[in-house]
């Protein structure tokens, strides 16, 4: 068996800003939720969402024998987080400014794993960065993180919204589990709604992501509504955070594998679109953007202060 503090002291070991504790079940209401939205059409274009659903709300659908998730989450808050100017056209969403962090929590979560295998030899699972259909938000939520907010980010009260997340699903219980989050911390702050220059965020917690300029900018297949512009984002988008009261005042990643390595405040749209593929990949190929390459990067520089 488990043991939740230990659980907690490892994931603090390795670096994680958080860690929660959850018991395997089926997250049926979330799912009905899920499947609405879908319906809605407003994830069209991202057909991998509706593929493998009960897998993402059911992680025993996922890892057979599965009995706990434990959530952890990394602050990547860093000085570009906020650090735009009004007139910025080239504006890159700060976590990308980084590493990519598929990369950096999957290492963190193997040596967690392995801290947990030292005191339990048997102990069997599989970590999960985005390589799985699993709702880490929704779980998060479920191991006491915080909630999920208007914007449909999850929003924890020690580092606001500015947390990538990370999962262990394994075969074992633990002797105890943490708390559900209660509640929803937004109240009737409508900041990220107001704030949306696409008006991307409905109600009920949900984005339409056909107008999210986060989607616009990385999705090779999106292609922006009639309306829609990128307001001087070429990946990423932080607008909807940038405004959100629990991102006042949080403290700055301290992780040196989370930390930036390179500022895109002094990156020239002419920098991006006389940029060489080499040079692309030599100073970018380990960051978030090799998702979406370099002509695509270009190409929104070009259009980023118009609507498209």
């Amino acid at each position: 068996m488990l043991i939740k503090e230990q659980i907690h002291a490892a994931a603090r070991e390795v670096g994680f800003s958080l860690c929660g504790v959850a018991k395997c079940r089926s997250l049926d209401v979330s799912r009905a939720r899920f499947e609405g939205w879908l319906a809605s059409g407003c994830g069209d274009g991202l057909d991998y969402l509706s593929r493998n659903i009960e897998k993402r709300f059911d992680p025993a659908q996922l890892v057979e024998g599965a009995k706990t998730v434990i959530i952890c989450a990394l602050n990547y808050r860093n000085a570009i987080t906020n650090g735009y100017s009004a007139e910025a056209r080239c504006k890159i969403a700060s976590y990308a400014c980084t590493t990519d962090y598929h990369f950096t929590i999957k290492a963190m979560l193997r040596q967690m794993f392995e801290r947990l295998r030292a005191s339990n030899p048997t102990l069997t699972g599989r970590a999960f960065v985005d390589s799985a259909p699993l709702a880490e938000k929704l779980w998060a939520v479920e191991a006491g993180l915080g909630w999920i907010g208007r914007q449909s980010l999850l929003v924890t009260r020690e580092y606001g919204t500015t947390v990538l997340l990370g999962a262990l699903v394994v075969c074992d219980e633990a002797d105890s589990y943490d708390r559900p989050y209660e509640g929803n911390g937004c109240g009737e702050c409508r900041r990220c709604v107001e704030a949306c220059p696409n008006r991307a965020i409905g109600d009920g917690n949900g984005i339409d992501s056909r107008r999210c300029i986060s989607r616009l900018t990385i999705e090779s297949e999106a292609v922006a509504p009639e309306g829609c512009g990128l307001h001087g984002w070429i990946f990423g988008c932080e607008e909807c955070q940038n405004v959100c009261p629990y991102n006042h005042s949080k403290p700055v990643a301290t992780l040196p594998e989370i930390a930036p390595t390179f500022d895109p405040r002094q990156i020239t749209a002419v920098d991006w679109q006389t940029m060489s593929d080499e040079e692309f990949k030599a100073r970018f190929g380990r960051t978030p953007m090799a998702r979406s390459g370099l002509d695509r990067i270009a190409e929104a520089s070009r259009n980023s202060r118009f609507k498209i």
